[in-house]
């Protein structure tokens, strides 16, 4: 399935501040130089905060994580999990089309899906409260046919059962997950035939359904709001935090000084490792910085912010030097791991890349 970004796209994004303290928390899971791998985490915590993924949502993203556009938009589009157009502002229903659901009637559901809601999936209801789509095996084959609405199962559905939910849904209602038929969890339909001393003593729901009814409303996406437990996996000194640490967020992360102070603030202590800057591009004429490969346009302004216009002058940088403005891009490791030197070196000489040779064809394509 091709899946797109929408045409329709807001002007901006901004995560929340209590969802920003999360997703930056979420970025000291990983050593310098590998916050992309919090890729996953900070786009699900976006489409939470606005229901669906949109352009400035992933390019935020993507300036917060030092990636190129292009590479958190390949991971967004790739994973069904993210919403590339709005969804209901209620709930998202993900119907199980696969085999055991098929069998049991899962087109049964779609048609209660495109009688209820809308004709297509991934279109609003007339409420804009509903939209829904049928997805791959959701793997609860035992309980067949199912459909998951926000984080929650809805299983052993039947056309009556399903219409009630959806019914509910737009009356503002939260039917209670999990087997709608009497059943407990996976059990055989027909009743166990062992362990059935367990039956007596079983508590009202099983595990999962018990935490989704304690917290009173499954299909609400995560605001921020909640308690943050932003980061139990760091004590004072940096190592593994038991229960103590766990208990108290961290403070809100100081404002950070623009890169420019930074460099100037480092100079003192290491003048003989800092490299020679400019106050501007020579002749206004900056070079493109963004056709090194690994450089964005975040990157790009974070050079230029501490000095640097020209790809001379990134070619000239010696270990040291690397080091001091490694210790700058928030990102490090990406200078070597990249080879910005030997690509500088290339383009300073007037030769191209085989980066740069995409990208001004790209560039050509796009315009």
């Amino acid at each position: 399935m091709l899946r797109r970004l929408h045409p329709e796209q807001p002007d901006s994004f901004a995560f929340t501040a209590a969802n920003q303290q999360w997703a930056e928390a979420q970025m000291t899971k990983y050593p310098e130089g590998r916050q992309a791998s919090a890729v996953i985490p900070l786009l699900w915590r976006a489409q939470e905060q606005e229901g669906w993924l949109s352009r400035p949502a992933i390019e935020s993203v993507a300036e917060m994580l030092g990636m190129a556009y292009i590479r958190v938009l390949e991971v967004a589009s790739f994973y069904f999990m993210f919403q590339l157009q709005p969804v209901g502002s209620v709930a998202h229903i993900q119907v199980c089309g696969t085999t055991s659901c098929m069998i049991c009637g899962a087109e049964d559901l779609i048609a209660v899906c495109k009688e209820k809601i809308a004709a297509k999936p991934h279109e609003l209801s007339a409420d804009g409260k509903l939209s829904w789509e049928e997805v791959e095996c959701l793997g609860s084959c035992t309980n067949a046919p199912m459909a998951q609405i926000g984080k929650d199962y809805y299983e052993d559905l039947t056309v009556e059962t399903f219409g009630k939910i959806l019914d509910d849904l737009s009356n503002g209602k939260v039917p209670v997950p999990g087997p709608q038929n009497g059943r407990y969890a996976a059990e055989p339909l027909k009743g166990l035939s062992s362990l059935t001393e367990y039956e007596a003593a079983k508590p009202q729901y099983n595990v999962s359904v018990e935490l989704a009814t304690e917290l009173g409303d499954t299909v609400k996406r995560i605001d921020g709001t909640e308690v943050p437990i932003l980061t139990p996996w760091l004590g004072k000194d940096g190592k593994q935090a038991g229960a103590s640490a766990a208990a108290k967020p961290p403070k809100a992360p100081e404002t950070p000084k623009p890169a420019v102070k930074q460099a100037e603030a480092a100079k003192a202590d290491a003048k003989e490792d800092a490299p020679e800057t400019l106050e501007g591009a020579r002749d206004g004429k900056p070079d493109d910085l963004k056709l090194l490969k690994g450089v964005g346009p975040k990157l790009e302004q974070m050079l230029n912010e501490l000095g640097f216009y020209h790809f001379d002058q990134i070619a000239a940088w010696t270990p040291l030097q690397i080091a001091w403005v490694d210790a700058r891009l928030k990102f490090k490791g990406r200078i070597e791991r990249d080879g910005w030197i030997e690509q500088a070196t290339m383009l300073a000489a007037g030769e191209e890349t085989e980066f740069a040779k995409r990208s001004k064809a790209d560039g050509k394509q796009e315009d």
